[in-house]
C-alpha cells in the first residue's frame, strides 16, 4: 500500500480549520486528516511540505460546458480528457458534463459519448497531469423555455416528453445526474417525477415560471436551480416569479456563476443572505474557452467568442463563460464571504446536491484523494485527483 503524506501551514476539514497540518493519501483515498500532531504517519510515506500553504478539498463543479478549447458534447476520449485536464489547473477535481439543447440523436450521441468515457475514466498515468473526474451528465435543455432560452438554440427547445427523456437517459447509461427544465412547460411536472423516481436531480432553469408554478415544481421534487438569477423570470414586488421560490425555499439550492459579469455584487450578497449554510453552490458554466485566449470557440453545435474573457455568441448574448473556480473562490474572499464558507460553496455544498458527500468535498478519512495546495494569496500550487498529481 503506498502512501503520501502531505503537510501544510493549514488545512480546513469538516471539523474545521487546523493549523500545522497533515494528510495521509493511501491507495488514492484520504487515509488521515489533522493537525500533524494528531495523525498517525506512516514511516515508509512519501513526505511533501507546502510551506505557508493551505490545503482544501478538490472542487466539485455541477455545471461545466467544456475547458481547454473543447466542448463536452464533442465526446470523444480525446476532448473529455483535455477538457478534464484543464478543469483541475483551476482546482476542479470533479464535474458534471453539461450538454446543451440540441437536435436529439446529437444530445443522445453525446451522452452516450460522455458515459461511455466516464465509466473507463482512470487515474493518469505516473507523470501525467491530473484530471478531474466526470461524475456523469448535466442536461441542460432541451426542455426549456424559448422565452428565457439565453443562447439555446430555438429550434431544438422540446416540449417535455416523457418518451425523449427516457431515450436521453438510455444514451447516458445510468450517468444522468442533473436535469435542467422549465418546470411551466406543459407536462414538465410529470417529468419531474419520472426524474425524481430515477433519483435525478431536478433544476428549474431557462424558465418563465410564476411563482405559483416553481412551487408546484418544488413540491414534486425540483430541488435545484440553474445559474440564479440569469435566463429567469425577473423578480418585481408584484410577481416573484421562480426567484422567490428559489429565494424562499430552504431546501432548493441555488448556483451562482461568481465572475462577477453574469450576476453584479450586489445580487450575490443578496443570494446569500437569503440562501445561508449550504444554499448557494458556486459554478463555472465554463465553455471550451475556460484557460484559452480571447478568440472564437464552439458551445454545443455553434460559435462563440471571447473578448477580454467574456464568452459571447454572435447576438452578443452571454454564453456560458471562461470562469475557473479558484477565480470563483477569490471573488468571494473579496465580496467579504469567510474563507471557509466560500470554499464549502465549490466543495461540500456541491457533493452534497449530487448525494456524494460521502467521497467528495471534504478531507476525511475514506474521501477521495482529491484536493488543492494554494499559497497565502489563494493561487493554486498544487492540484491533486484521487492522488495523481503528486508526482
Amino acid at each position: 500500500m503506498s502512501s503520501l503524506a502531505l503537510f501544510a501551514d493549514r488545512a480546513f476539514l469538516p471539523r474545521g480549520e487546523v493549523h500545522d497540518a497533515a494528510i495521509v493519501i493511501q491507495d488514492d483515498l484520504i487515509a488521515s486528516a489533522g493537525p500533524r500532531r494528531e495523525v498517525n504517519v506512516p514511516h515508509d510515506a512519501k513526505r511533501m511540505q507546502f510551506a505557508g500553504g493551505t490545503i482544501v478539498p478538490g472542487f466539485v463543479d455541477l455545471h461545466v460546458h467544456g475547458a481547454g478549447g473543447h466542448d463536452v458534447m464533442e465526446a470523444t476520449p480525446e476532448a473529455l480528457s483535455a477538457i478534464a485536464t484543464a478543469l483541475a489547473c483551476g482546482g476542479t477535481t470533479s464535474f458534471v458534463a453539461t450538454t446543451v439543447t440540441s437536435a436529439p440523436d446529437v444530445l443522445c450521441g453525446s451522452a452516450a459519448g460522455i458515459a461511455g468515457y466516464a465509466r473507463l475514466q482512470a487515474r493518469p498515468a505516473a507523470g501525467s497531469p491530473p484530471r478531474a473526474e466526470i461524475l456523469g451528465v448535466h442536461f441542460e435543455g432541451p426542455f426549456i423555455s424559448r422565452e428565457r432560452r439565453g443562447v439555446h438554440p430555438e429550434q431544438w427547445i422540446a416540449a417535455p416528453s416523457l418518451p425523449l427523456f427516457a431515450l436521453m437517459c438510455a444514451a447516458a447509461a445510468g450517468t444522468t445526474r442533473i436535469l435542467t427544465l422549465a418546470p411551466e412547460a406543459p407536462g414538465a411536472i410529470e417529468l419531474i417525477d419520472a426524474a425524481r423516481k430515477a433519483e435525478i436531480v431536478v433544476s428549474m432553469g431557462h424558465t418563465d415560471a410564476t411563482y405559483e408554478q416553481a412551487m408546484v415544481a418544488v413540491d414534486h421534487g425540483a430541488s435545484h436551480a440553474a445559474h440564479v438569477f440569469n435566463a429567469m423570470r425577473p423578480f418585481s414586488h408584484r410577481d416573484s416569479g421562480v426567484l422567490g421560490a428559489v429565494l424562499t425555499c430552504e431546501h432548493v439550492t441555488a448556483e451562482l456563476i461568481a465572475d462577477g459579469i453574469h450576476v453584479e455584487p450586489v445580487a450575490m450578497q443578496l443570494l446569500l443572505k437569503a440562501k445561508p449554510n449550504g444554499g448557494v453552490v458556486l459554478v463555472s458554466d465554463g465553455t471550451a474557452a475556460t484557460g484559452m485566449p480571447d478568440g472564437g470557440y464552439r458551445l454545443g453545435d455553434f460559435d462563440v467568442q471571447v473578448k477580454g474573457g467574456v464568452v459571447r455568441n454572435t447576438d452578443g448574448k452571454l454564453a456560458g463563460s471562461a470562469l475557473t473556480l479558484d477565480r470563483a473562490l477569490r471573488n468571494m474572499v473579496e465580496l467579504g464571504v469567510p474563507l471557509d464558507e466560500a470554499i464549502r460553496m465549490l466543495t461540500v455544498y456541491p457533493a452534497r446536491v449530487l448525494g456524494i458527500e460521502n467521497r467528495k468535498g471534504a478531507l476525511a478519512p475514506g474521501s477521495d484523494a482529491d484536493l488543492v495546495v494554494f499559497d497565502e494569496k489563494l493561487n493554486i500550487l498544487r492540484t491533486v485527483t484521487k492522488g495523481a498529481g503528486l508526482n
